[in-house]
């Protein structure tokens, strides 16, 4: 029974994901309180979320939504982060971990409102001094912790005037990146719990199709308010899991 209820997390935890981060506002509580560990709970987060990043990352590659030559460097800088951040994890605490995530999405939260980022433009993401410290504090963060992670870089793009199919394409592509950098510090750590683990892959590949299927039928003027709606929603429940 447990694993059904893990596909179905799966498949909503990623379609969110997709659309606007925060994917972990779902499946990280949810698996808490089936009683997984914590670390195998972000473990399984990593390894599932790397597959399925990429799944959604190649739907839009095919359709030409973004250039492979233009974002292929995103890779390195990602993955780099993530690393870093699974192997600092375990000399963290959650509460500490906690505190940044509510740091980094009110600071996102308040940016949303000062910024124009309203997903209209038409820049490249390219590598520069902005966007380099950007995308490996972000995978740092999403290999300490990760809730929030897709959302965060979501605004990244919108604050470099990247249009919303092109900036779902780059997160998606960031954030395979990140997860596995940080799944290979988890597998290598033994955290991971892989029937669980598998059963979550297969409902987020799912979700991920559904997500990038719903992203192309979005207009930019619906981006901000679900972002906000997101963001508030995951301060709230990180909050209350590091306060109560």
């Amino acid at each position: 029974m447990e694993y059904i209820v893990l596909f179905f997390i799966g498949i909503c935890a990623t379609t969110l994901g997709t659309l606007a981060g925060g994917g972990g506002l779902i499946s990280l509580p949810a698996m808490l309180l089936m009683g997984v560990p914590v670390h195998s709970a972000i473990g399984a987060n990593k390894v599932s979320n790397s597959f399925s990043s990429f799944s959604s990352f190649f739907h839009l590659y095919k359709r030409k939504q973004v250039s492979m030559k233009k974002s292929i460097w995103m890779i390195p800088v990602s993955l780099a982060g993530g690393i870093s951040g699974g192997l600092i994890a375990s000399r963290l605490s959650e509460a500490n971990m906690y505190i940044i995530a509510i740091i980094l999405l009110i600071f996102a939260f308040i940016t949303s409102f000062i910024k124009k980022g309203d997903f209209t433009g038409e820049e490249s993401f390219v590598l520069n001094k902005k966007s380099i410290p950007g995308l490996y504090g972000i995978g740092l963060y999403d290999g300490l912790f990760g809730p929030g992670s897709g959302t965060l870089m979501l605004y990244l793009f919108g604050y470099l005037n990247v249009a919303y199919i092109q900036a779902v394409a780059l997160v998606r592509l960031a954030t395979f990146s990140s997860c596995l950098g940080a799944s290979i510090s988890y597998i290598a750590s033994g955290k991971v719990i892989w029937p669980l683990t598998l059963v979550l892959l297969l409902g987020s590949l799912t979700g991920a199709q559904i997500g990038v299927r719903i992203a192309q039928k979005l207009k930019p003027h619906q981006i901000k308010p679900i972002l906000r709606v997101v963001t508030v929603a995951l301060i709230i429940q990180i909050f209350v899991e590091n306060f109560r």
